[in-house]
């Protein structure tokens, strides 16, 4: 059994922190690839080093000082360094560093070493050995991860040291140079370790335990969901749900490897395990999976008595990609059709639009309706299984929830609602209670 663990920026905020990895990394032998953020928040008002990096860049860029920046960053790991009682001399090498710092110095250099000195003091503690992520994260001229090289480079790390601490968020170009990924960068690259090893199983290590039913934000304490497909995670992220981005679990996806998200203060908790197929007695036991939504949206209706096969509805495509909009749904009737775009999309372009829908398709009647929230419920086989829909309407009409529109994907992972901006949080509220209460 070989594990890759990532463990995200609230987990090694502090001393405190770094001992429940050091427990959980202890507590099972083979957890031996760490991908390390940089140190986050560890109370409310406090910033995370990334942040904190990114201001002392902008400082340098205007030539402000940025001193009093850099000396909160050099004091938060000497905090941790002496607290562990460990031996690195962060502070002379921060130091060291910081006497390098130009006008000219890249952003991608700079913030990188958040990751950099967190992952360096963290393979002390753990006894582990540092593999600086330039030596083993390769990006193509073109910004494109070198998936071959950046493979073969960690899973020689790992062969030749066996227990290895990486920092997340950054990587090298061909020459050299430093640059980082998106926000979140950490998840790829424990994605990337898990994928050149061909792990039994990639942990990614948060401050929650696991992914929750529904936004907890609008339904209290939501269950968190047990096991979960990639094309469920997917549906529920462009729904709008705070999950992985689809581009950080790609490696692991592609290879079929599990992905398990814990909670770092919770390591009792299993957690979600991410798989690419559950069972069907699972399916059966758990109709919905999650619930998400989004709001401001606008339906574009229109009404064509006698329309002619698919060219109006061709017609109308065109012209919203005219206007570089999406449309995000779609629901076809005898006579009309529904087209559901994002308000803000349409904003600056609605009128022109219109006009030339109208000139277009020439319909009967078009209608606009915006101020529409899609909320979706979101699980495997969903609309295949008997009473499940019944289920769903029901609880919304039982509430008094008008249902503006109505969209069942193909692949039968999701059924979508339309419901008014107003009524988003209680029709979330409502679809989870009447699944899980």
């Amino acid at each position: 059994m070989l594990k890759a663990t990532k463990f995200g920026g609230s987990s090694v905020s502090g001393p405190e922190q770094f001992a429940k990895v050091k427990a959980i990394i202890q507590a099972d032998e083979s957890r031996r690839i760490v991908v390390v953020s940089a140190a986050g928040k560890r109370f409310s008002g406090d910033h995370k080093l990334t942040d904190l990096l990114y201001l002392c860049h902008a400082h340098l860029t205007y030539g402000v000082s940025g001193y009093e920046i850099l000396r909160s960053i050099r004091d938060r790991f000497t905090q941790i360094r002496d607290s562990l009682g460990l031996s690195y001399d962060v502070g002379a090498e921060f130091d060291a560093y910081c006497s390098t710092l130009r006008k000219e110095t890249p952003v991608d250099e700079l913030v990188s070493r958040g990751e950099y000195f967190t992952s360096r003091l963290m393979a002390e503690y753990l006894g582990f050995t540092f593999v600086d992520a330039a030596d083993c994260v390769f990006f193509n001229y073109d910004g494109q991860i070198d998936f071959e090289k950046t493979y073969a480079a960690i899973k020689e790390a790992v062969d030749r040291y066996q227990q290895v601490v990486i920092p997340g968020f950054y990587g090298s170009v061909p020459t050299g140079k430093i640059k980082v990924m998106t926000r979140g960068g950490s998840d790829i690259t424990g994605a990337l370790a898990a994928a050149a090893v061909d792990a039994d199983v990639y942990e990614n290590w948060t401050d929650v335990s696991g992914i929750l039913m529904a936004d907890p934000k609008i339904v209290e304490n939501p269950r968190s969901i047990p096991k979960i497909t990639y094309g469920e995670l997917r549906e529920l992220a462009f729904m709008g749900a705070s999950v992985l981005h689809e581009e950080s679990i790609r490696p692991v996806k592609d290879k079929g490897i599990p992905l398990n998200i814990r909670n770092t203060n919770r390591p009792q908790d299993p957690g979600t395990m991410i798989v690419e197929r559950v069972s069907e007695k699972a399916t059966r036991e758990r109709p919905i999976t999650g619930i998400a939504g989004r709001k401001n949206f606008t339906i574009l209706t229109l009404y064509k008595r006698s329309m002619a096969g698919m060219s109006t509805l061709r017609n109308a495509l065109e012209i919203l990609d005219r206007y570089h909009v999406a449309a995000e749904h779609i629901t076809m009737g005898l006579d009309s059709f529904a087209l559901v775009v994002s308000s803000a999309a349409v904003e600056n372009s609605i009128y022109d639009l219109i006009a030339d829908l109208r000139k277009a398709c020439r319909p009967d009647d078009l209608q606009v309706k915006d101020g529409i929230a899609l909320v979706a419920a979101v699980g495997r086989k969903m609309t295949s299984q008997p009473g499940t829909s019944g289920r769903l309407f029901q609880a919304l009409g039982q509430e008094g929830l008008n249902i503006r529109t109505i969209a069942q994907g193909a692949d039968e992972l999701a059924i979508i609602v339309g419901v008014e901006n107003s009524d988003f949080e209680k029709t979330i509220r409502v679809l989870y209670e009447g699944f899980t209460g």
